[in-house]
């Protein structure tokens, strides 16, 4: 039985809790942009396995066909953000790159 990741409100208010404490960020406090990128960017490969191996267990035996439209869906959901992250920073790029110096 694969179940999908769910971030229940008591996990997000722990995570929001540790930015603020400075203990998700570098020395100086600040949250680590790369690293938060890495882990969006892991999350999204993740739920990407997560969606094969629902369908791989569908297509081999039995499974629960709710379960695994779940875990599709929210890999496509998880591969949109990603496109839209990186669209919105080739944009800001691109902007920064036309401004004059």
């Amino acid at each position: 039985m694969i179940a999908p990741s769910v971030i229940s409100p008591a996990g997000a208010a722990g995570a929001y809790a540790r930015v603020q404490s400075g203990q998700m960020g570098g020395a100086d406090g600040v949250p680590d942009f790369g690293a938060v990128l890495g882990r969006a960017i892991q999350g999204t490969v993740d739920a990407g396995h997560i969606a094969d191996a629902a369908t791989t267990q569908a297509l081999s035996g039995p499974a629960n066909l709710t379960q695994v439209v779940t875990a599709v869906s929210h890999a496509e959901l998880a591969l949109q953000t990603a496109t839209a992250i990186r669209d919105r920073m080739v944009s800001a790029y691109q902007d920064v790159m036309r401004m004059p110096i």
